[in-house]
């Protein structure tokens, strides 16, 4: 039995699947044919789907997926490109959080969607780490401006780019300018060795933010507390990531305290033609 599967009596050999597959795996000689794998196609596939994805017949399976088992598109949910841009237009980074948690289930549910993200060869690197329990993540935010502390003295020039001196000033009279009272701290983090590890954590942060937003959750990158936990060996060891892995990016969520009402302008788009 081959990993995929042509169903020949759905299959109206399109070759929909063909043109599709990223790593062109499946061949059709001509439109008599049925789709055929190339050689070493099960060596070379990503699991990514887009052949079941794509063919309007329900008439490829992948390693035992079915198109019945999958999701299917819901075209009276999808938004208009208008409902879109404002949405996304409408996105803000929230700086000013409620006291109140925000339930797990709420934050695994903006994390299910968030895992949709693309990713480099569809190796899905991304893990997360979710603080959740309110006095932790403020126990992590010490350990961030004790790093703090750390650049003032050993990098002054950093610092005061950064404006830390303010901010661990904040802290230390028990204004919060780390976590801006956001109640919980999400990590993305993945294989160091893994190439693709980066760029699809951020991705996926990316993600989370937008799916945070749409479910009417606040989220704003936590740039402190990702540098922190990037450098600073009291941060790492507090976190405790599995060994070989490396956080790549923070994300500070909690309910907004505030409603936004207009949309704020911004630069124009720099782009260069070719």
């Amino acid at each position: 039995m081959s990993f995929i599967e042509f169903n020949e009596e759905r299959c109206k050999r399109d070759g929909f699947c063909v043109r599709e597959c990223p790593m062109k795996i499946i061949a059709m000689p001509d439109r008599e044919s049925f789709p055929r794998l190339v050689s070493r196609a099960e060596e070379l596939c990503i699991d990514c789907g887009h052949c079941i994805a794509v063919c309007p017949h329900d008439a490829i399976t992948l390693k035992g997926l079915a198109p019945e088992d999958c999701e299917p598109v819901k075209k009276d949910l999808l938004p208009t490109g208008e409902q879109i841009a404002h949405f996304m237009k409408t996105r803000r980074s929230v700086r000013d959080f409620k006291s109140e948690p925000v339930p797990k289930e709420l934050i695994e549910k903006c994390i299910d969607i968030a895992r949709y993200a693309p990713s480099g060869h569809n190796f899905q690197p991304v893990h997360w780490l979710v603080i959740h329990d309110t006095d932790e993540a403020k126990r992590l935010a010490g350990i961030v401006a004790d790093w703090m502390r750390m650049v003032i003295e050993s990098m002054p020039a950093m610092a005061e780019m950064m404006h830390l001196e303010l901010v661990v000033k904040e802290w230390d009279r028990g204004v919060d300018k780390i976590l801006r009272g956001a109640q919980h701290i999400v990590i993305a983090h993945g294989d160091r060795t893994n190439m693709t590890a980066q760029g699809a954590c951020t991705i996926a942060l990316a993600h989370l933010e937008l799916a945070a937003c749409s479910l009417g959750v606040g989220a704003t990158w936590g740039g402190f507390v990702h540098a922190a936990t990037a450098v600073f060996p009291p941060m790492q060891q507090a976190i405790a990531l599995p060994d070989g892995h490396q956080s790549f990016g923070a994300m500070l969520m909690g309910w907004n305290n505030m409603k936004y009402r207009r949309i704020p302008p911004r630069k124009d788009a720099r782009i260069t033609w070719c």
